[in-house]
């Protein structure tokens, strides 16, 4: 019997030579690493348009289809279910890559829903607006909290209640004419997959700059409108991954972009999640709707909900706020694309929205995540992992890995890597939008970072910042084990290694 080649695993399982060399070089393009190939190979996630003779066959299946690509926390679940993770073993793992909150009791916080009232009506079909007085409740809340003593006041005709905030933005996407459309890098991993399925949006880049804290320029902002013709503009704020805000006077002024010809679309479904330093600050918030000033004719559309500030994800209860106008049309294309949210959620969640309510949840969070956040950065400053630019806002750390040894120095490798030691991360590649594809991986402005959630339980975030040390204690003594050997599937097929 032949020895294995120098190109095929050996039964022992000892990694090939090939695999051996390749983990110590110096990666510079995407084709030299497997888990850049393993994330290229993953349907969706190709060059766009590319030749028909490179086109991955598992996407032809049916004619006329096309992949749009996974977000990042999908692609991320897939692969670590490929490692052994399963929803029902989930204590094992430390899953820091869903953007999800901790959905139990947190410290002096209202108490938990335990049970919600199904009321015959509410086995109807709801509105595709919503239930009016879920509206109403939703009005009166932005009211309170933001536009005391203005003239101008929302109303239930102000609010389209969604079924998710994905749902929000392509209802949003879905009547939106052929504009070009400004969106930043880094931003929220869904932006790439609106961009990519609603083609008469045509997406206009702009990389936001880390020696700025990844500020937008208003200023160029403006300068971009005129030169670019752009007539939206979508961001996150706060931003997700960066953990950045936009608030004061930059926020006045972007708002008021919407009163200058431009639609501003901001997502702020992270809106309580503010870090202030001085303990008399905490429980503010920080909302676009404080700086508009007609609410039926300024351009600015707001999206947001129960999933992250109320820690109720499995509500699928949003809202989506803006002119009058724009929720009929909202309307028009939620009969389409998703018919509604479910309506006994729509009726459970009108208490919740009451100010009194509202402002204990939120001091309540604000002071239960920013321990976490310290927790977390005091351990990864303990690694020699210092966070560049830490988060002010959101439950996310965005971390640069480009000071590590290679092969783990960029995000697909320490995420295939953690995944090893039973940790979800998510790779910084997953927030550069980039509808088509095409750039090689390693020049992308986000390859060398991951996004961390700080969202779980404290013994989550520690279960995943000790593996964290394990996989910096290997790295320490030799990388000869990094970046090969992969499972590329659930039943382990290795087909198509490098």
């Amino acid at each position: 019997m032949s020895a294995p080649s120098s190109n095929q695993p050996s039964r022992s399982g000892t990694p090939r030579l090939k695999d051996v060399v390749l983990s110590v070089m110096h990666f510079k393009h995407e084709t030299e690493s497997e888990a850049h190939q393993i994330f290229r190979q993953s349907a969706g996630h190709g060059v766009k348009h590319a030749l028909p003779q490179t086109i991955n066959p598992d996407e032809e299946t049916v004619p006329g289809i096309e992949h749009p690509g996974s977000t990042g926390v999908i692609y991320c679940s897939d692969r670590a279910m490929a490692n052994g993770f399963t929803y029902a073993a989930s204590h094992e793992w430390s899953n820091l890559g869903q953007g999800a909150p901790e959905v139990g009791e947190i410290p002096n916080a209202p108490p938990r829903l335990t049970s919600i009232p199904l009321p015959t009506d509410s086995l109807e079909y709801a509105p595709t607006t919503g239930v009016k007085e879920l509206r109403a409740a939703v009005a009166n809340l932005y009211n309170h909290t933001y536009r005391q003593g203005k003239a101008s006041q929302y109303t239930h005709e102000n609010v389209c209640i969604v079924p998710g905030g994905r749902a929000g933005l392509s209802r949003v996407a879905a009547v939106i004419g052929d504009v070009y459309t400004s969106y930043q890098v880094p931003d929220y991993t869904a932006y790439d997959q609106i961009l990519s399925s609603f083609k008469r949006l045509v997406p206009v880049p702009t990389a936001l700059d880390p020696k700025t804290k990844y500020k937008l320029d208003i200023a160029q902002t403006k300068k971009d409108i005129q030169t670019q013709g752009l007539a939206v503009i979508l961001a996150s704020n706060p931003r997700n991954p960066t953990g950045q805000v936009i608030k004061g006077n930059d926020l006045k002024e972007l708002v008021a972009l919407g009163r200058e010809g431009t639609t501003v679309i901001l997502d702020e479904f992270y809106s309580w999640y503010i870090y202030p330093e001085n303990d008399k600050d905490f429980g503010q918030s920080v909302s676009s709707a404080e700086y508009i000033e007609d609410v039926n004719s300024d351009s600015v559309v707001i999206i947001d909900g129960l999933t992250k500030n109320w820690r109720l994800p499995g509500f699928r209860v949003c809202w989506v706020i803006g002119p009058k106008n724009l929720i009929t049309a909202l309307s028009q294309s939620g009969s389409f694309l998703d018919g509604g949210a479910n309506h006994p959620m729509q009726l459970a969640a009108i208490p919740l929205l009451e100010p009194s309510r509202v402002a204990v949840e939120k001091e309540a969070l604000q002071r239960h995540f920013k321990a976490k956040r310290d927790h977390v950065l005091k351990r990864l400053h303990d690694m020699k992992l210092d966070v560049d630019i830490p988060p002010t806002s959101t439950f996310y750390i965005w971390l640069n890995l480009e000071r590590l040894p290679s092969p783990i120095n960029n995000g697909l490798t320490f995420f295939e890597e953690l995944l090893k030691e039973n940790t979800i991360v998510i790779p910084g590649i997953f927030f550069d939008i980039n509808p088509a594809h095409r750039r090689n991986l390693f020049n992308s402005p986000c390859h060398g970072f991951i996004r961390i959630s700080f969202g779980p339980p404290l013994e989550d975030l520690d279960r995943g910042m000790d593996a964290f040390e394990r996989v910096l204690k290997k790295a320490r003594k030799d990388t000869k084990s990094f970046g090969h050997s992969y499972k590329k599937s659930i039943d382990g097929n290795l087909e198509g290694q490098i």
